[in-house]
């Protein structure tokens, strides 16, 4: 047999003295040695980079597109990078490696993602680190338990900053360490959907970063597969080698065009799904799946203490505002659920508090796409004898920002959907701070007319009085526009409605406090209405809702705007400057107050003369019996834990997350499918080879065994060679095993060739030689090319080609049987003696 071509093509193929190519064994060496020229390196770099930039603007969202996240995430970028480039030119074990990503993070973080901390801003303090040490755990939760924009204190920062750290780091292992073309591009995924995950339901620039990324990723990985080939281990062929390099030159133009195919159907599928993902804004993210800490039902709606400001705080001074303009109002809270007890806040809806991250921007949406020039001024408002929670503000608030050590700032909450801002801590006297007001203004009536309702969907009111809709159809039957239907009914309560806050001493009539179904339905069925503004603005709300017209409730403070002190700026807000009014969403315009209480001079009608004849005397009537609590549905009733209990309840946040990224591990093992059959195939093949055919025919399957390992490890193993050629291919390319792979060639000859067939101990010890060749082969290569040749189908699809090819030329026959699979067959072809290496 002479061997003497394939020696010559191999010498043509490589010219280097046989230790140096050694050497460069794949996994072995450091970075730059490997036949790789430098500027692959840069690429690969540059690759990375971007990759990783587009999954980082992901975060745009969630900090309000504040640039200072762009810098704690490209600084975590190059930080990971640099750590690998290190770890691969050194050959640096797992612990040294983690051990220096750690101390980056603990180092450089200061600067990057905790400034506010770090001594002089950027140099590492007690502080700064013991947020970064904290971070590691809590910053995750505390991004999506605060509302956007999250701002950069309190660690908000940690979340970009290691993200980016510990996926580059990733990704630069993955593509300098096991040199794959495509494992480098799971970290460079996962910190895509980390950002997406961690973001808003608005999303941002979706589209743009979705083909970015897929055009990047397919140029990248095509282009690495092309350059790691050309410097993987050293084939032996046979063949011409210009036949090798016109073969070669089809590959690369064959392999280009799929990738150019590849491109545009990732494009073209990306620009029409797009559209359809992002079209709607009830898309799931984490910040919508994770259940916020507060519950408004925890504290008593601020309506139910509307006469207790009137009677008992009449004329003390709640808190002093400087600022306020001509007839604007002090807001304290916005309410649209009614229970049939009281109107509150349901937290599936209004209710959605989000812990404020940064107080200087809060409501980023405000006054989005409003006709009216918006109007923005600041209050300055002090705290004196009013304590809540509730903190009163102003319409549209953008900031809101409380003196530094200030208890009530690190409890705070709020809803920018109602304006409603609220402190755990509550708030007592002393207590300053300055709220940012964006005023849209107000929309004369006319102007209202050529707008609709705003599509909106707001919760159920329950236990509603029949009576509330049968005045609503009858009072807006003949209104002309939608507009004219609301101030119908505002009209009706201002001019038919009698005013009364129950002070008796100050000569009012009794009037009961509350606004529950039973009280608003004594206040529309007596022949005389009597009230005040928390009646009136809930009895006028039901009415609306009845009609389908969005409406809520508001409470706040503003002077008498007959008095001096309306547009004074600097006033103080008593008890007395108390009041409630309706708000109405209109489509584009936005909320719209109006005020259906009457004027305090509407005193109730007398009685008709000629009905006291016979004048009795006034009688005050007993107060109506206790309502007996609403029964409220199951989904709307008070949830069974406590504060305290949803607080150390880890399931709350735990449960919620474990299920987002259970989802989100879905299209994992839907690429992992492949992989699995692989090695089930594989199984399938060993266990054919080693218990089908006859001895000699297991003996040769124990052969076929090596070649498909050195197949999988990248070696290129000629079909036309004989078994001992064969043997010093593999033995050239692992020299490790180089001895026993050519006695295994010998044995299996003999066995084939040789006369008898042999015993099954004799099957027994060649199958365990084999299994120490196949174990001197893998481990004489890194943990991650075993990983590579374990899942590689290499030799499946070169197993296939070979049955395939026989098939063809014996015919169609039953040893031809497709029936039996790939390893069936291979393992009837070598029991019958071929004289082949395969």
């Amino acid at each position: 047999m002479n061997t003497a071509p394939n020696l010559r093509s191999r010498d043509r193929r490589n010219p280097l003295p046989s230790g140096r190519a050694r050497s460069a064994r794949p996994g072995q060496g450091p970075l730059f040695s490997e036949g790789r020229p430098g500027w692959h390196f840069v690429i690969d770099c540059a690759a990375l980079v971007a990759l990783l930039f587009l999954g980082l603007l992901g975060f745009s969202l969630s900090f309000g597109g504040d640039p200072r996240y762009l810098i704690a995430g490209v600084g975590g970028i190059l930080l990971g990078l640099a750590i690998a480039v290190l770890n691969s030119h050194l050959r640096l074990g797992l612990l040294i490696t983690t051990a220096m990503a750690f101390g980056a993070y603990m180092l450089f973080g200061s600067a990057l993602a905790v400034p506010d901390t770090a001594a002089l801003g950027f140099l590492p303090s007690l502080d700064s680190l013991r947020t970064l040490l904290l971070g590691v755990v809590f910053s995750w939760k505390d991004m999506l338990t605060v509302g956007v924009p999250v701002g950069t204190a309190n660690g908000m920062l940690i979340v970009p900053f290691l993200a980016s750290l510990v996926t580059a780091l990733a990704a630069g292992l993955l593509a300098w360490r096991l040199r794959s073309p495509y494992w480098p591009l799971l970290p460079v995924l996962a910190l895509f959907v980390t950002g997406i995950a961690f973001s808003t339901s608005a999303g941002f620039l979706n589209v743009e970063r979705g083909v970015s990324l897929a055009i990047i990723s397919i140029v990248w990985a095509t282009f690495r597969r092309d350059a790691l080939r050309q410097s993987s281990t050293r084939t032996v062929s046979a063949n011409r080698p210009d036949h090798d390099a016109g073969t070669a030159r089809r590959a690369r133009f064959r392999r280009l065009g799929t990738a150019a195919a590849v491109i545009a159907a990732a494009v073209g599928i990306t620009a029409v799904a797009s559209p359809l993902v992002t079209a709607s804004d009830d898309r799931r993210v984490l910040r919508n799946t994770i259940v916020p800490p507060f519950d408004p039902r925890d504290y008593i709606t601020p309506l139910a203490s509307f006469r207790n400001f009137v009677k008992d705080q009449k004329d003390s001074t709640l808190f002093s505002v400087k600022g306020l303009p001509k007839d604007a109002r002090v807001r304290l809270a916005a309410l649209d659920s009614f229970n049939g007890l009281n109107y509150t806040m349901d937290p599936n809806s209004s209710g959605n508090f989000s812990k404020v991250g940064d107080a200087r921007s809060l409501n980023t949406l405000a006054d989005s796409g409003s006709p009216v020039a918006s109007t923005n001024y600041s209050l300055d408002i002090t705290i004196e004898d009013y304590q809540g929670y509730f903190v009163p503000g102003g319409r549209h608030a953008t900031g809101l920002s409380f003196q530094d050590g200030s208890e009530a700032a690190s409890g705070l909450y709020f809803n920018p959907g109602t304006d409603t801002a609220v402190t755990t801590k509550g708030l007592g006297k002393g207590d300053e701070y300055t709220v940012q007001v964006s005023d849209p203004g107000k929309l004369e009536h006319g102007q209202l007319t050529q707008y609709d309702f705003a599509k909106i969907t707001l919760p159920e009111a329950q236990e509603v009085p029949p009576i509330v809709a049968s005045q609503a159809n009858e009072l807006s039957a003949d209104a002309p526009t939608a507009i004219d239907r609301v101030r119908q009914i505002e009209a009706h309560f201002q001019k038919s409605g009698a005013f009364s806050n129950g002070l008796v001493t100050e000569g009012q009539l009794p009037s009961l406090p509350g606004h529950s179904a039973a009280r608003i339905r004594n206040l529309l069925s007596a022949k005389q209405m009597l009230g005040d503004d928390e009646q009136y603005a809930v009895a006028m709300s039901l009415m609306l809702r009845n009609l389908g017209i969005p409406s809520r409730v508001v409470m706040g403070f503003y002077p008498d705007p007959k008095s001096p002190e309306n547009g004074a700026g600097d006033i103080k807000i008593t008890g007395k400057d108390v009041h409630a009014w309706v708000e109405v969403a209109f489509d584009r315009v936005g909320w719209v107050s109006f005020d259906p209480t009457p004027p305090k001079d509407n005193v109730p009608i007398p009685p008709d003369p000629e009905n006291k004849s016979k004048p009795k005397p006034q009688v005050l009537q007993p107060p109506p019996p206790p309502q007996e609590p609403a029964d409220l549905p199951p989904d709307s009733s008070p949830d069974a834990l406590d504060a305290d209990e949803k607080k150390n309840n880890p399931w709350l946040f735990w449960g919620p997350l474990l299920a987002a990224i259970g989802v989100a591990l879905i299209p994992l093992g839907i690429l992992a499918i492949p992989l699995v059959l692989i090695l089930l195939l594989k199984a399938r093949r060993r266990k054919a080879r080693f218990r089908d055919g006859h001895p000699a025919q297991r003996v040769g399957g124990g052969w076929s065994e090596v070649l498909s390992l050195a197949t999988d490890m990248g070696a290129s193993i000629d079909g036309k060679s004989t078994r001992r050629e064969t043997a010093s291919v593999i033995a050239e390319a692992f020299p490790v095993a180089g001895t026993t792979t050519t006695m295994l060639a010998h044995r299996a000859d003999a066995a084939v060739f040789g006369a008898g067939q042999p015993s099954e101990d004799e099957v027994e010890e060649y199958w365990k030689i084999v299994d120490s060749s196949l174990d001197d082969i893998t481990g004489s290569v890194g943990f991650w090319k075993r990983q590579q040749a374990r899942f590689s189908p290499r030799s499946l699809l070169s197993d296939g080609r070979a049955a395939l090819k026989r098939r063809q030329e014996s015919g169609p026959g039953p040893k031809a049987d497709a029936g039996k699979g790939v390893a069936s067959t291979l393992g009837k072809f070598l029991g019958k003696g071929g004289t082949r290496g395969q």
